[in-house]
């Protein structure tokens, strides 16, 4: 359904050592940084980037977003959140571990980003 999502950061630096972390946790290699410093993670099946604000502005995060990451197994979600805390990220809502809802069980981890950004790496549970 997506072919990217994009978020912006003031310190695209701060975003590429705590990207190039919680991404590398989940088997995503480093993010490259183009001629414009817009950092991009490209996978066979999309790509998430970073970047300074076009218009100038001070980036800032979406009240009542959350970027989804998918996890393949809840040892992989809690190391992906592990490695966000050590690189500048801070843990949010509940500590990792499963929730039950109408989509059945999930392993879900939480985080926002050293920008504020929401973040989630979720695992459906068998």
């Amino acid at each position: 359904m997506f072919s990217h999502i994009m978020l912006g950061a003031d310190d695209t630096a701060a975003a590429k050592t705590f990207y190039d972390a919680t991404l590398g946790a989940l088997g995503i290699p480093p993010g490259n940084t183009d001629d414009k410093g817009r950092l991009f993670y490209v996978t066979p099946t999309g790509i998430f980037a970073v970047t300074q604000p076009i218009n100038g502005e001070p980036a800032s995060c979406a009240n009542g977003s959350t970027i989804g990451f998918a996890a393949k197994t809840p040892a992989e979600a809690d190391a992906w959140h592990a490695a966000g805390v050590a690189n500048g990220g801070t843990t949010c809502e509940d500590p990792p571990g499963v929730r039950e809802g109408s989509f059945g069980k999930l392993y879900l981890a939480y985080l926002r980003d050293p920008a504020g950004n929401k973040l989630c790496a979720l695992h459906r549970m068998g």
